[in-house]
C-alpha cells in the first residue's frame, strides 16, 4: 500500500502547506493529496487558499505526486478552466499529477448565487464535465454544446505528453457507480470494503483506489481530541449535511451538537504509532491501494517525525 500525506488547505497557510510537503517527502511519504475549497468548513480552521496556486508551488519544492482530493469542476469552476489548470499542473509536476474530482459541496459552490442542484443533477453535471475535460486534453479545438456546459473554439496548448488520470470521489451507490464508469480511479475517506467492492464490481476493476483519514498529533490522546474537536467538529456531522450546508457559520452552529467522543472515534489522536498502524490496516483490509493521512492542529511536524521514525518503517 502507498502511504501519502494530505495537505489541508482549510487549516494551513500556503507557506505551511509547502513546508509540510517538503517535510512529508523527507519523512518518506510517497504522494500528496490536497483539498480544494473556497471556504473552510468552520471558522476555527481559518484558511482556504486557492489550491491551484499551491499546486504550482508544490512542483518547485518537492517531487511527490499530487492528487486533488477533490476538485469540483461543475459550478464554481467551469470544466474548461479545470482542464487547463490540471494540464498545466501535470506539466509542472512532470506527469506526477492526478485530477481528483467530485460533485462538491454547497459550502464552496454557491458563491455566485447559483442554485445548488440535487444529487442526480450534480452527478449528471460531473459526467459532462469529465467529458469536456478529456476532450480538451486531446489538444484539438473543442466545440461542445451540452445540457450543462458550452465550450466554443477552445484549445489547450500547454499539455503533458500523457493526459493526467481522473479519479472520481463517491460515497453513495450512484456516485460510486459513476466513479466506476467514468473514473481512472476511485477516491473515498471511509474504510469500507463494501464501497471498494461496489466500485470494483461495477466497472472499476483493478483501477487504483485512494482514501484518506485525519489525525491530531499531540502528547496525549485527550489533547489530540481537544485539538481535533476545536478544528474539525464538522467531521462528526451525519448524512448529507456536508453537501448541502452553505456557509462555515452554519457548520459552526450544527457542530455544537457533535459530542467530542464522536471526533475521538473518527480521528487518530495523540502520539501512538500503533493507533496509526491500526487505522492504516483498516484501509488496507478494505481494499484500498493508497491511504493519505492529514494532521490537524499545530503539531504537524510531530506527526511527520512519528511516521518517519516508527510508522513507515513498520509498514514496510
Amino acid at each position: 500500500m502507498k502511504i501519502g500525506y494530505f495537505l489541508s488547505s482549510e487549516e494551513y497557510t500556503p507557506a505551511e502547506l509547502l513546508a509540510q510537503a517538503r517535510g512529508a517527502e523527507r519523512a518518506g511519504f510517497e504522494a500528496l493529496w490536497i483539498s480544494d475549497h473556497y471556504h473552510p468548513w468552520v471558522d476555527a480552521q481559518g484558511q482556504s487558499a486557492f489550491a491551484w496556486s499551491t499546486i504550482g508551488a508544490l512542483s518547485q519544492v518537492c517531487g511527490l505526486p499530487v492528487t486533488t482530493a477533490v476538485t469540483c469542476p461543475t459550478v464554481r469552476l467551469h470544466p474548461a478552466v479545470i482542464a487547463q489548470a490540471a494540464a498545466t499542473s501535470a506539466v509542472l509536476h512532470d506527469g506526477r499529477f492526478v485530477l481528483g474530482v467530485g460533485t462538491g459541496e454547497a459550502l464552496n459552490e454557491h458563491i455566485f448565487g447559483d442554485a445548488w442542484p440535487p444529487t442526480d443533477v450534480r452527478l449528471e453535471m460531473l459526467t459532462e464535465a469529465v467529458e469536456v475535460i478529456r476532450a480538451l486534453w486531446t489538444g484539438d479545438v473543442v466545440n461542445h454544446r451540452g445540457k450543462h456546459y458550452t465550450v466554443q473554439q477552445a484549445r489547450i496548448y500547454t499539455r503533458p505528453d500523457t493526459p493526467p488520470p481522473i479519479y472520481v470521489s463517491g460515497f453513495g451507490p450512484k456516485s460510486i457507480d459513476l466513479a466506476a464508469r467514468i473514473g481512472d480511479g476511485y477516491i473515498n475517506t471511509k474504510p469500507s470494503a463494501d464501497m471498494v467492492r461496489r466500485f470494483r464490481d461495477n466497472g472499476g476493476g483493478d483501477k487504483p483506489c485512494q482514501a484518506g483519514f485525519k489525525a491530531a498529533y499531540a502528547d496525549t490522546e485527550d489533547e489530540g481530541v481537544r485539538i481535533a474537536y476545536e478544528k474539525w467538529p464538522n467531521a462528526g456531522l451525519p448524512g448529507e449535511l456536508s453537501q448541502v450546508l452553505a456557509s462555515p457559520h452554519l457548520f459552526d452552529q450544527l457542530a455544537k451538537l457533535v459530542p467530542p467522543e464522536r471526533i475521538r472515534q473518527k480521528f487518530v489522536c495523540g502520539d501512538s504509532a500503533d493507533a496509526h498502524l491500526e487505522m492504516v490496516d483498516k484501509y488496507a483490509k478494505a481494499g484500498y491501494d493508497e491511504v493519505y493521512v492529514t494532521n490537524s492542529g499545530p503539531h504537524w511536524q510531530g506527526l511527520l517525525d512519528l511516521y518517519q521514525r516508527e510508522v513507515l518503517p513498520r509498514l514496510r
